[in-house]
């Protein structure tokens, strides 16, 4: 389907639910296409997806600083 953009802007809820059912939307402008109308790819979230790929801390990452690490974080 074709419309122009003044077409798009009066019908943009309508376009929107044709993108939705599958259908092509171009718009143009004055005859020539300039932009088309695609439905938004959704994002995939795997759980695990970054399993092997992040390392766990160390043992020692929570662990209390020393006197001389708290001196060091202060100066910093």
């Amino acid at each position: 389907m074709q419309v122009s953009v003044h077409a798009a802007k009066t019908n943009l809820s309508k376009l929107i639910e044709a993108v939705e059912r599958g259908e092509r939307v171009v718009i143009t402008r004055h005859g020539t296409p300039v932009a088309e109308l695609a439905p938004a790819r959704r994002a995939r979230v795997r759980i695990g997806g970054l399993k092997g790929l992040v390392a766990p801390p160390p043992d020692d990452a929570f662990a209390p600083m020393d006197a001389e690490e708290l001196r060091d974080w202060d100066a910093a």
